[in-house]
């Protein structure tokens, strides 16, 4: 298929410190979209710049350095799309004390098609005061910190990212690349994005609503979690009964002892983590275009209406929207 495109300019605002996977990854997918466009001998779709204050090089919390354009030189210019890099405190703090930063990059966010953040990118550009009455991603770490510390922001703790309006926000780092790829399947097409995703050998194009955190990571990232192995198995089998007295046969202890300890590891009752785990994993289903009742069986929540129920008091939406919201996925 061929596609006949105008060029996009897009630019990412870095400075000293910042997460050089917050650009290199999303740059990947773009540039991978040019590819992927077949425009040999002919002017890429997307062009990439880097920006800062001054411009000229800039090195990156991992030691690399990499050179930039000013912010005032673009602002003249203008951009499509513009992406403000996250970074730790440390490097944030300088830059939102920095006045160019105050000068120009409002400007170039009243220029450009989109704009959002990566990571704690989405700081700088909501101590500007341009995400007033907006939904934001940002890293999970950082999502209490950031509502608190700015009321007119809704942000969802979940997401790994974020599209409100022409405002794009992710969770950080490796989901940059969720969001450019949702980017290239809004700009070019589905097939594009999903042909980028397989040459960056991705496991799958993750859509923006799926959790920052799956019941498996989070149980995994709970230190030497003596549930590890019975994390696994509840998620391989979430179709058969997962009461109390059958996950604490298979962990080998007490039904007082099991709940208590899971509580203790995990964070959260086995039964919450069982209904988290299948709910996630209906809407996966829901985005294959399985039927309702066919995902209610699959993950353990037979009958339809009792998944519906389940599902809706949860996520606040119909299993049914969803899936006609999340088809395409």
């Amino acid at each position: 298929m061929s596609y006949f495109l105008p060029m996009h300019r897009l630019t990412f605002a870095v400075y000293p410190g910042f997460e050089l996977l917050d650009t290199a990854g999303p740059i990947s997918v773009f540039t991978g979209a040019n590819r992927a466009l077949g425009h040999s001998g002919k002017p890429p779709f997307y062009t990439v710049d880097l920006v800062s204050p001054a411009g000229g090089t800039v090195t990156s919390s991992s030691g690399i350095a990499v050179l930039t354009r000013s912010l005032e030189a673009c602002a003249r210019e203008g951009v499509d799309t513009l992406l403000v890099a996250g970074a730790e405190r440390e490097h944030l703090l300088p830059v939102l004390a920095d006045p160019a930063w105050q000068a120009w990059l409002p400007e170039l966010v009243g220029k450009a098609q989109r704009f959002g953040s990566v990571c704690s990118g989405v700081i700088v550009l909501a101590r500007l005061g341009l995400l007033d009455g907006h939904r934001v991603a940002t890293h999970w770490d950082a999502c209490g910190p950031l509502a608190a510390t700015f009321p007119a922001i809704s942000v969802d703790p979940d997401a790994l990212y974020v599209v409100d309006r022409r405002l794009w926000t992710s969770a950080g780092v490796t989901t940059g690349i969720d969001m450019a790829l949702a980017m290239v399947a809004q700009d070019v097409s589905a097939d594009i994005a999903g042909e980028v995703a397989k040459r960056l050998v991705l496991y799958a194009r993750r859509p923006g609503y799926q959790s920052q955190f799956s019941p498996l990571l989070h149980a995994q990232v709970k230190a030497d979690s003596p549930f590890a192995d019975l994390i696994g198995w509840i998620l391989a089998n979430l179709g058969s009964q997962l009461d109390v007295p059958r996950l604490a046969e298979r962990a080998g202890l007490s039904e007082r002892t099991f709940h208590r300890r899971f509580v203790a590891v995990i964070g959260q009752s086995p039964a919450r983590f069982v209904e988290t785990a299948r709910l996630d994993a209906a809407r996966m289903l829901l985005c294959r275009g399985l039927s309702l009742k066919s995902v209610a069986a699959e993950v353990g929540l037979s009958p339809a209406t009792r998944f519906c129920e389940a599902f809706e008091r949860r996520f606040g939406i119909a299993p049914r929207l969803f899936r006609e919201m999340h088809a395409e996925f």
